[in-house]
């Protein structure tokens, strides 16, 4: 079974075992994989303020059509994946502590205040922003402004396939003092074709929004993502680690990390103060 099929049946596995009832959507050739309401898939319920962010996004998460359920739905969804690690630590207002366990800062370092979902970072001159999924807002004291993070779950395995950085992105000025990451940029700019696993071109270009917004030392971006045995998770992670190489020769603050990394830290620390969340995440993705 490969990475992406093995996932999937995995979430199916979790969710039958819970008694959750699930549909198919016409896109998934007939597999059972969407919950037919969203709470099911969710840890919490989408609070107002998170929703109102996801809907603001692009990427129609929430919006579903005639005969397709809404992609959030769905038991693989990266979308879900994220709102149920990192919700909660905004619902009781802890985001140090997620921020901490993501590597981006010491344990007991209280620099972070709030967490958004789909925030967009305008790369001047570029029209439209990248999304980003989860975005960490720091104190205005601290020289780190942001901690951005990029959450993948099944899509490094999928079969669809990267694309590369479009003309409008080569404007001279937005990559002064990145030359490292300007000549990965110019390598892949028609087509993503040596990285089969990773979607460099969407980290760059949150890396350029990023630089754009807040400079090149105001981020500090985690790329999180779903890690799995066999060939598939050993060639994404040595892609990670080439990607990495790139832009941190440029001092780009670059941090990766995989959702069993992170959840494993966040058990080892506070299963006794939050034990449902903890079992939640322990039970379904580790």
């Amino acid at each position: 079974m490969n990475a992406y099929n093995y996932i999937v049946e995995k979430q199916i596995q979790w969710a039958l075992n819970r008694g959750i009832e699930l549909d198919s959507r016409k896109d998934e050739k007939g597999r059972r994989a969407y919950t037919r309401e969203l709470n099911p898939n969710l840890f919490r319920p989408l609070s107002s303020l998170v929703r109102e962010q996801i809907e603001k996004g692009d990427g129609n998460e929430l919006k579903g059509e005639a005969d397709k359920l809404p992609k959030m739905h769905a038991l693989h969804s990266s979308s879900a994946l994220g709102v149920n690690v990192f919700q909660y630590w905004q619902d009781i207002d802890q985001a140090s502590v997620i921020a901490a366990a993501c590597g981006f800062c010491q344990s007991g370092n209280n620099v972070s205040e709030k967490i958004v979902f789909e925030e967009k970072y305008k790369i001047v001159p570029v029209e439209i922003p990248p999304n980003i999924d989860v975005v960490i807002h720091n104190k205005a004291s601290s020289s780190v402004k942001r901690f951005a993070i990029e959450c993948k779950f099944t899509e490094p395995y999928s079969s669809f396939k990267h694309g590369g950085l479009k003309e409008k992105y080569f404007n001279q000025e937005i990559w002064s003092e990145i030359p490292s990451t300007y000549s990965l940029a110019n390598s892949i700019r028609i087509d993503d074709n040596s990285f089969r696993y990773l979607h460099a071109a969407q980290l760059i270009k949150h890396i350029l929004g990023l630089k754009s917004q807040v400079g090149k030392n105001g981020f500090k971006l985690l790329y999180l993502w779903y890690d799995t045995l066999g060939e598939a998770g050993s060639l994404h992670r040595k892609e990670i680690e080439r990607f990495a190489e790139t832009v941190k020769a440029d001092k780009i603050n670059f941090l990766s990390r995989s959702y069993q990394e992170l959840i494993s830290t966040l058990s080892s620390r506070y299963r006794d103060e939050h034990p449902d969340y903890i079992k939640y995440l322990t039970e379904r993705y580790f």
